[in-house]
């Protein structure tokens, strides 16, 4: 990798792109501008999201108008405790006219699939369906079946029900590129959701132009070829290593909050994400700054607390800015 990979020509064409996907946003969404971001980089990515809020807060509207920005196929799973993996991957199905099994495909193959407060799915659903994210690709009746491309799965949960939820254990939240805690909208863009009601407008047609499935697989190809130097990979090796209790410098107390630390898909998730960054801001190199940008996102959900730490409300937010502070900058 050098740092001639991508041109100007490819960085102008990718932040026109990225641009017509944040028009959608803007016309279907009001604010949430950390939640586009964090979207639109886990897909140019390749990756997974999960999203965490009370209800309310444009999850599902974000996911529909994400599809539609991308001219992507979309399908939403409501997760019940009843739900089986045959539901959300598919099954066979005997046609009695012809004496003969049909496969008929779930609603994971999809370009973008919602699946909605995936903790009140049980163990075993959920298993199947981190497998079909991982695999990018189901099993029915032992044939194989590639699910579309691109594909994303945006998972949500409710932070504040617990009864009738099974709790994603820390490994399987691993497999997910970003965890996002979106939050209230401020009182001037709850002002303008209501103004959008009012007017009928929450359902006006989008006038920007959609991205095609090429166009959207030409910007993922393009992420890795965003130069990472050698200091920045190191950069962001230390800054796991010192979740781990392992790094450049000793961060007073951390031992007393964190019990384990971030795992090398931590690792490879920065430098993912800061290539995403740098390639939306359209440049061809990747710096400590991008590295940042979304490294609560990144690193929340791979940070297992002690007890001490959840008695104390010690937030994975707190931790993660004593880690950045310790580790020096290149």
């Amino acid at each position: 990798m050098t740092k001639d990979t991508v041109t100007m020509k490819d960085r102008e064409r990718a932040v026109e792109l990225v641009a017509r996907i944040d028009a959608f946003f803007r016309q279907r969404v009001v604010g949430q501008a950390a939640l586009r971001r964090a979207m639109v980089s886990t897909l140019i990515c390749s990756g997974h999201i999960l999203l965490e809020s009370v209800p309310g807060l444009a999850k599902t509207t974000a996911a529909q108008t994400l599809a539609g920005a991308i001219s992507g196929s979309f399908h939403r799973i409501q997760c019940t405790p009843d739900l089986m993996p045959n539901d959300i991957v598919g099954t066979q199905v005997f046609n009695y006219g012809t004496s003969e099994f049909t496969t008929q495909l779930g609603p994971v193959h999809a370009n973008v699939v919602l699946l909605d407060e995936i903790n009140r799915s049980s163990a075993k659903t959920q298993s199947a369906m981190l497998e079909a994210m991982a695999e990018r690709q189901t099993s029915i009746a032992g044939e194989i079946y590639p699910v579309p491309s691109p594909f994303m799965v945006l998972a949500t949960q409710n932070p504040i029900e617990e009864e009738g939820t099974y709790v994603l254990p820390e490994a399987q939240m691993d497999r997910f590129l970003i965890k996002e805690v979106i939050t209230y909208p401020a009182p001037t863009e709850e002002v303008e959701i209501l103004n959008r009601i009012s007017d009928g407008r929450q359902t006006a047609p989008l006038v920007s132009e959609p991205l095609s499935l090429d166009e959207v697989s030409w910007l993922q190809a393009l992420v890795d070829q965003v130069y990472v130097d050698a200091s920045v990979r190191k950069y962001i090796v230390d800054i796991v290593n010192t979740t781990r209790l392992q790094g450049p410098t000793t961060v007073p107390g951390l031992d007393q909050h964190v019990r384990v630390g971030a795992s090398p898909r931590g690792s490879i998730a920065l430098m993912r994400v800061a290539q995403a960054v740098a390639l939306q801001d359209g440049r061809s190199h990747a710096t400590p700054d991008d590295v940042r940008v979304l490294a609560y996102s990144v690193l929340r959900h791979r940070i297992v607390r002690t007890f001490d730490a959840l008695a104390d409300n010690v937030s994975p937010e707190s931790i993660i800015d004593s880690v950045f502070a310790s580790v020096p900058v290149p």
